[in-house]
C-alpha cells in the first residue's frame, strides 16, 4: 500500500468527522481529484417536538477548476469560479419517530442523483464566499 494513502485516509476522517460525513468516491487519490461526484453523507435530522433520526443519504462532493486573472478595465479582475453543485436530486420523506401530539412527524430531504461543475446557485448551494 502507498504511504500517501495510509496519510490520506486518517486525515479524510479527521477533516470530515464534523459533519460526520461518509466518502464514497472511486478516486484512490483525493488530492489531486478535480470534480465533482456523487457521495454518502449522514446526519441527523431533527425537528422540534421530535427525536432525531440519523440519516444517511447522496450528497455532491468535489472542487472544481477556478481561477481569476487581472484585467486593465473595470472591475480589473475576470474570475471563473465554479463549485461542485447538484444536477439533479429527487426529494425523500421520512417519518421521524416519537413526535409530541400535533407536531407533523415528516421530514423531507433532498438526495443527490447527479452532480457537476457550475456557478453557485443559492437555490441548492451554500455559496458563502463566492
Amino acid at each position: 500500500m502507498k504511504l500517501a494513502y495510509l496519510f490520506l485516509g486518517p486525515m479524510v476522517l479527521l477533516l470530515l468527522a464534523g459533519c460526520s460525513c461518509v466518502l464514497s468516491t472511486s478516486s484512490g487519490n483525493l488530492l489531486t481529484f478535480v470534480g465533482c461526484a456523487v457521495r454518502e453523507f449522514t446526519f441527523v435530522a431533527k425537528k422540534p417536538g421530535c427525536r432525531g433520526l440519523r440519516i444517511t443519504t447522496d450528497a455532491c462532493w468535489g472542487r472544481c477548476e477556478t481561477w481569476e486573472k487581472p484585467i486593465l478595465e473595470p472591475p480589473y479582475i475576470e474570475a471563473h469560479h465554479r463549485v461542485c453543485t447538484y444536477n439533479e436530486t429527487r426529494q425523500v420523506t421520512v417519518k421521524l419517530p416519537n413526535c409530541a401530539p400535533g407536531v407533523d412527524p415528516f421530514y423531507t430531504y433532498p438526495v443527490a442523483v447527479r452532480c457537476d461543475c457550475g456557478a453557485c446557485s443559492t437555490a441548492t448551494t451554500e455559496c458563502e464566499t463566492i
